[in-house]
């Protein structure tokens, strides 16, 4: 963030180098935000285009390191990058993993719901495996999590294999 200016509550806010309220806070591996000064877990790129494979891998490296908001921004990228055939891929994978991070911060309802609407998402997928992405494990995965939430989860033990292997 480059620069601060006052919200319309007086309070100053991050903003980036167009002017758009960015918040520079630290987080920490969920998502969350830490104290301004604090130490907190490098965050993901905004706007990165990447290719399908490269998306899936580092999204796989995120969600195995138990940072599945982390992921999400990932996925994001690709949904608002990729072509509109596949917008509905890279949104619903994006649900899933920000559906394991309500679930990771304890959050079960909200959690649960994003799950089920990010597998109900990928069923525009059924029989194709599109980049060797797991849909019916996927799919799986996210309702057996979904149905079995009672507290928080640990986001690494939990975590999917997008492609199955």
């Amino acid at each position: 963030m480059d620069e601060k200016s006052d919200g319309s509550d007086g309070t100053a806010r991050d903003r980036d180098p167009e002017g758009r309220a960015r918040n520079a806070r630290p987080r920490d591996g969920l998502g969350r935000p830490l104290p301004y000064g604090a130490e907190g877990v490098e965050r993901q790129p905004e706007g990165v285009v990447r290719t399908p494979a490269e998306t899936v891998r580092e999204a796989q490296r995120l969600l195995d390191a138990g940072m599945p908001f982390h992921a999400h921004e990932v996925f994001e990228d690709a949904w608002k990058s990729g072509p509109e055939s596949e917008r509905a891929l890279w949104r619903g994978l994006a649900q899933l993993a920000v559906g394991l991070t309500h679930a990771a911060r304890g959050n079960t309802a909200g959690g649960a719901r994003l799950l089920l609407r990010g597998a109900g998402g990928l069923t525009a997928y059924p029989e194709a495996m599109p980049y060797g992405i797991d849909i019916g494990g996927l799919t799986a995965w996210a309702g057996h999590l979904a149905g079995g939430l009672r507290g928080p989860v640990d986001p690494r033990a939990s975590a999917p294999r997008l492609t199955g292997a």
